[in-house]
């Protein structure tokens, strides 16, 4: 798509329009490295207790929505905790 504020912007525009490619180049850039590329999840750590991961998984090279907004969601954390 663009760059990853763009890609952010349509994110939460559309959430079920969202390429695989493009979610995993977000979470690439706010989560780190995925501790996990094996099959067709990649999994990413994040820095809070609880459950402190994201996992997303592409479907026909589209990312599936519920897991767009739990992205979004793991991001506006970063951001309002400052981690």
């Amino acid at each position: 798509m663009g760059t990853t504020a763009a890609i952010l912007k349509a994110m939460r525009k559309n959430p079920m329009g969202v390429r695989f490619a493009d979610l995993a180049r977000v979470c690439d850039e706010h989560f780190g490295p995925p501790r996990q590329t094996g099959g067709s999840h990649r999994v990413y750590r994040t820095p809070w207790s609880g459950d402190p991961r994201v996992n997303i998984q592409g479907s026909r090279g589209m990312a599936k929505a519920y897991q767009v907004r739990q992205v979004l969601k793991a991001i506006r954390k970063l951001q309002e905790h400052g981690y």
